[in-house]
């Protein structure tokens, strides 16, 4: 059944609709939130709505994929989270109802197409729902308000500590493009793929494991691990060699990334560093590196060599980022090893979840069949819960003129 269905079934009127896709990022791994360079795919997957207006200013919401109907006022949104699926909602509308008057609610119902976990699903959930409540209400809202917004909602109300990759990518994507966007200072172009690159699908292989990621979770840890990282090499006293950064009034930890240290310092003093601290370090520069070549790879149309760095990007997310379950590890060797697979990681944080690959689509059939058998024969218990799919490259659901939002 789908949401618009359902929704004549409780409403009995016919909805308004709206659609967010899913997002994946080839290489930029875990270095959107200390302002790297990143790379993204929308999916022609995503969160789809059904919605109806409600002038008494009641949001009312029900999920296909999670229990429990979510209902508040859009003025008097919980202060606290309540620890369900609609706290990404209660933290949209608060961020919207901080810029703009609103006063008409919306009932409705969601349905996200594929499984949760690695493929930003929250961000297209949020950005969904904010794209139903401001239009409800008249609001006509610009890339950089849909990113950012929905970023906040995220980090300050949710509890995650994210960058803004996920948003950026389900805002600003074209289809047929590789979205290239700098988070440093929001810069992005959409970078057409070459008329001779090779043909592919992006595979999503989830490993039937459910993540969560929560306040208090590892992705909240490695963050703050990779910002005592980049503070540490500032404390060393070579506050003159840091990149664009005013040091009039000094920084504070809450303010340094590492985008700020120069990769010449972390290779002069990262050794001083704790063992966790440098290989976090470690990840960004050479993540930044393979973002680097991976786009003249991208625009040359070697789709073969880009493929290589987004296998080593999901090595270095083992090594040196020191995420992945065992069953996601597993994915990653067996996708790694496979004829037709271009290049293979984690997809999303890396705890559990899914994970990606470019793959010739002329070997899909025996790609699905081989990672399905040799995965299921390590994790038997998996079988019903592992689940592929194969993907194409979608528009996001902003303007995406090139510049900066």
């Amino acid at each position: 059944m789908t949401c618009e269905e359902r929704f004549i079934e409780i409403y009995n009127r016919e909805p308004l609709t709206t659609f967010c896709p899913y997002r994946v990022c080839p290489l930029g791994a875990h270095i959107d939130h200390q302002f790297g360079k990143v790379h993204g795919f929308a999916l022609n997957y995503g969160i789809h709505m059904a919605y109806g207006l409600k002038q008494n200013g009641i949001i009312e919401m029900q999920s296909m994929n999670f229990p429990k109907r979510v209902q508040f006022h859009v003025n008097s949104v919980p202060e606290e989270k309540e620890g369900d699926w609609g706290d990404y909602l209660r933290g949209a509308a608060k961020e919207l109802g901080k810029k703009y008057k609103l006063s008409t609610g919306i009932c409705g119902v969601i349905k996200g197409t594929l499984p949760s976990g690695g493929i930003s699903s929250s961000a297209a959930l949020t950005i969904c729902f904010l794209r139903a409540l401001s239009s409800a209400n008249g609001i006509n809202l610009t890339d950089s308000e849909f990113i950012y917004m929905a970023k906040r909602a995220e980090n300050e109300y949710v509890g995650v500590s994210t960058g803004k990759l996920d948003q950026s990518c389900e805002t600003l994507c074209r289809t047929g493009s590789m979205l290239s966007l700098d988070c440093k200072d929001d810069s992005y172009i959409n970078y057409p793929a070459a008329s001779w690159l090779a043909p592919f699908k992006i595979g999503i292989f989830f490993s039937g494991l459910q993540r969560s990621l929560s306040k208090s979770s590892a992705y909240n840890n490695r963050v703050d691990e990779c910002k005592a990282a980049a503070f540490a090499l500032y404390s060393f006293g070579v506050t003159d060699r840091l990149e664009g950064v005013d040091l009039e009034h000094g920084l504070k930890f809450r303010d340094m990334y590492l985008r700020f240290i120069p990769k010449e310092l972390f290779n002069e003093f990262g050794d001083r560093l704790p063992s966790s601290w440098q290989k976090r370090a470690r990840h960004f520069y050479t993540e930044m590196d393979r973002v680097e070549k991976g786009l003249d790879f991208w625009k040359k149309g070697d789709l073969v060599s880009y493929g290589k760095l987004i296998s080593e990007s999901g090595r270095s997310s083992i090594d040196n980022y020191e995420c992945g379950s065992p069953e996601l590890i597993k994915l990653y060797n067996i996708l790694s090893s496979l004829d037709g697979v271009y290049g293979a990681r984690f997809s999303g944080a890396g705890f559990k979840g899914c994970c990606m690959a470019l793959i010739n689509p002329e070997k899909e059939e025996k790609i699905k069949e081989t990672v399905e058998r040799e995965y299921l024969k390590e994790f038997p218990e998996m079988k019903g819960l592992y689940k592929a799919y194969m993907c194409e490259t979608a528009d996001g659901v902003g303007h995406a003129e090139e510049g900066r939002f």
